[in-house]
């Protein structure tokens, strides 16, 4: 195998590579990449068996060939080699690989392209079109509710679904983790056909996030029963999905929230910050204090230390009192764009949402804490 490529070039594809090899697997195999040359195209290969990525780029081969290398290692030599310089690979018997660039000489140790796993690109499942930039934004204003917590391992990913509402294909993407959930929708042209319902993994979403933020294409999805791939121009993402049941979000939604705040978001940011300051850091409790047109935010800690700011608000409710995890109001807010949001509450122990007029379809849940 012989080649010659542009640096940048060969390192924005190891970039997209990089996050999907698991670098504590046990088996040496999975910690390289499979480079495959042939025809003038160079195809990179990555897997850690539950999420794998394909991507095609133009080059000049000189000899075809195929070997797999060390992802770290390959990473980190390109990485470290001047943006403007050529690098030519060499592998003449897929035990080493050779990398001149500049003045610059590396032999690397392979293994053969026969240990690595065949990806299986072909899905016979619904296809789905779709904006990068939409998917994109649908991703980032729900990622963060994810859950973490391995036993509900349902809730360790991204439900997606896509449904026929009035004429018009609405695709849907929800995260929660049983303390706030996060709910963005958006209507995509073109015939589209119905997905029931799945959950992608919070690896892939991340993985996948990173992929789209760098372009505005319509991207092709194709769901199967446990499996989904992403074609992304010249890169394929393909994955398992989570077998499990998610919560049938719909009933979390609250729908007599009555109360509303209507707050300027940097200011209700700016004073959750200040008076969570002195929070504990495993529970950090704040708690809200709702009159006739004033906020009163304040937190206490096990030290008996306190803090309390007052905000002028557009507000004429009932009063209410009512505990939240500061973080996670942070979060909700940081992810609202108005300058002016509403919070919707119903009493002190249900949970309330967060809104902004101008993304009706970007829906915020919060579970109150007791304080």
């Amino acid at each position: 195998m012989k080649f010659q490529i542009s640096k940048q070039k060969i390192f924005k594809c190891l970039s997209h590579l990089q996050g999907i090899v698991d670098k504590k697997n046990t088996l040496p195999i999975l910690s390289n990449i499979l480079i495959e040359a042939k025809n003038n195209s160079l195809t990179l290969s990555s897997t850690d068996m539950d999420i794998s990525i394909v991507e095609n780029l133009d080059c000049a081969v000189l000899e075809e060939g195929a070997t797999t290398i060390n992802s770290q290692i390959f990473y980190d030599v390109v990485r470290k080699l001047d943006d403007s310089t050529d690098v030519e690979i060499i592998s003449n018997d897929s035990k080493i690989l050779t990398l001149r660039a500049s003045g610059s000489r590396f032999s690397l140790s392979c293994l053969p392209k026969e240990d690595f796993p065949i990806i299986d690109k072909a899905n016979q499942g619904i296809s789905v079109k779709i904006n990068s930039r939409i998917l994109f934004k649908l991703i980032d204003k729900t990622k963060f509710a994810i859950s973490n917590e391995e036993t509900r391992y349902f809730l360790n990913g991204l439900y997606f679904n896509v449904t026929n509402e009035n004429d018009k294909n609405i695709v849907t993407l929800v995260g929660t983790d049983g303390h706030r959930l996060a709910k963005f929708s958006h209507e995509i042209e073109g015939k589209v056909n119905q997905v029931s319902g799945v959950i992608i993994p919070k690896k892939t979403i991340y993985e996948l996030s990173k992929l789209l933020s760098e372009i505005d294409i319509d991207i092709h999805v194709s769901i199967s029963s446990n499996k989904i791939v992403f074609t992304i121009g010249d890169i394929t993402l393909l994955s398992k999905l989570i077998d499990g049941s998610f919560p049938d979000y719909k009933r979390v939604i609250p729908t007599e929230n009555s109360n509303v705040l209507k707050i300027n978001r940097d200011k209700l940011l700016s004073a959750v910050d200040r008076v969570s300051t002195i929070s504990n850091e495993k529970t950090p409790v704040i708690k809200f204090k709702l009159l006739r047109n004033i906020l009163n935010l304040n937190s206490i800690n096990n030290e008996s230390s306190t803090a309390s700011e007052d905000l002028i608000i557009n507000y004429d409710g009932d009063e209410i009192e009512i505990g939240f995890n500061s973080k996670y109001i942070m979060d909700i807010v940081n992810n609202l764009e108005d300058n002016e949001i509403s919070i919707n509450l119903k009493d002190n122990t249900s949970p309330v949402i967060a809104k902004e007029d101008t993304n009706v379809n970007l829906v915020y849940v919060l579970m109150p804490m007791r304080v």
